[in-house]
């Protein structure tokens, strides 16, 4: 079978390879992959940024979607042509996440999604909603999962304001994960384009942050010097200090990225003025995504994605790194 893979770090080192045909032992599931979606780790992984010490050489990639080709014994939850997609840490079934449970995370512990077959365990699936194509759910383990949890972690009710950072994968998913509960959105991009994208899936309001930086002053205007209920923060310490002055007294701070450089001294006085709650996100539990699905299929929620054929890996790579993208970049295995 073909795979993709990297022996060195670097994009120019991401290369196809030919691996004998895997076989699924006890308690195993053959996943014949379809299709596979990036993920800025995924970049950072590929570049030695993420884990300079990761055992080489290593399959990337920890989202991707196929159907079940074989199964070993023991194996009752699967059966030949069920639609699959793996969870991001395959070890984390449900509840709190611990040191035991973040191991085996795919596409860094182990090898990822990038190879026309890949053998994972019977409890390291989940269920695709029916009415997503392979392209649409590979974009679902990591980024959808994410700002689902991230929503979470706010504790919103029907009425409640967020505010997201930027339109990529996780962003575009919290705006319509928000939106299908009700929630009002606000956004900042570089991009006026990319804001006009973002309002056609129901961003409230937008502003372009390289004309207007002070975006935490225009949060604070748009919900009446309250300012947001919660952040969804792709940033890291480059946006953070700006976040901590757009969210109300008592508001959250979702931390999940580490987009941007560090731009300022973190304002440690506001998070005490403001009583803030800043709540790390890592993506999330086999439970956490198949609650998700039940509501994705419930609403119909379709995910936002540019289709490439995975013989363009590292040109898409390229193209992550550029920051060029509108929602999710997805690779078809051919």
């Amino acid at each position: 079978m073909l795979v993709a893979q990297f022996s060195s770090f670097g994009i120019d080192s991401l290369e196809f390879a030919e691996h004998p045909a895997p076989q699924p032992g006890p308690g195993e599931v053959l996943v014949r992959v379809h299709a596979i979606s990036l993920n800025y780790r995924d970049l950072l992984m590929v570049k030695g940024l993420y884990n300079p010490k990761l055992k080489l050489p290593r399959i990337p990639c920890s989202d991707g979607a196929g159907e079940v080709a074989a199964v070993g014994d023991g194996v009752t939850r699967w059966k030949t042509g069920d639609r699959v997609a793996g969870i991001f840490m395959q070890n984390w079934l449900d509840g709190p996440l611990t040191p035991a449970k973040s191991k085996g995370a795919l596409g860094g512990d182990i090898d990822g999604m990038l190879a026309e077959y890949v053998v994972l365990r019977d409890t390291g699936l989940v269920r695709l909603p029916e009415h997503l194509s392979y392209a649409e759910a590979a974009t679902l383990p990591c980024a959808a999962v994410t700002a689902w949890n991230a929503l979470a972690a706010g504790s919103l009710k029907p009425g409640a304001t967020v505010l997201i950072l930027g339109t990529g994968g996780v962003s575009i998913f919290a705006l319509q994960l928000a939106r299908m509960m009700g929630v009002r959105v606000l956004g900042i991009s570089g991009s006026a384009t990319k804001l006009e994208r973002a309002r056609s899936l129901g961003l409230d309001a937008g502003l372009n942050y390289r004309e207007t930086p002070a975006w935490d002053r225009w949060a604070l205007e748009q919900t009446g010097g309250e300012g947001v209920d919660l952040v969804v923060e792709v940033g890291g310490m480059g946006t953070l200090p700006r976040s901590l002055g757009a969210i109300r007294m008592g508001g959250v701070i979702a931390q999940i990225g580490v987009l941007a450089g560090v731009a300022e001294p973190l304002p440690l006085a506001l998070i005490l003025h403001k009583q803030a709650r800043i709540q790390g996100i890592y993506v999330g539990s086999r439970k956490d995504f198949e609650e998700m699905n039940q509501a994705i299929t419930l609403t119909g929620l379709r995910p936002v994605a540019e289709l490439f054929p995975w013989s363009q890996a590292r040109e898409v790579m390229a193209r992550m790194e550029q920051a060029s993208h509108f929602g999710k970049l997805v690779l078809t295995v051919e």
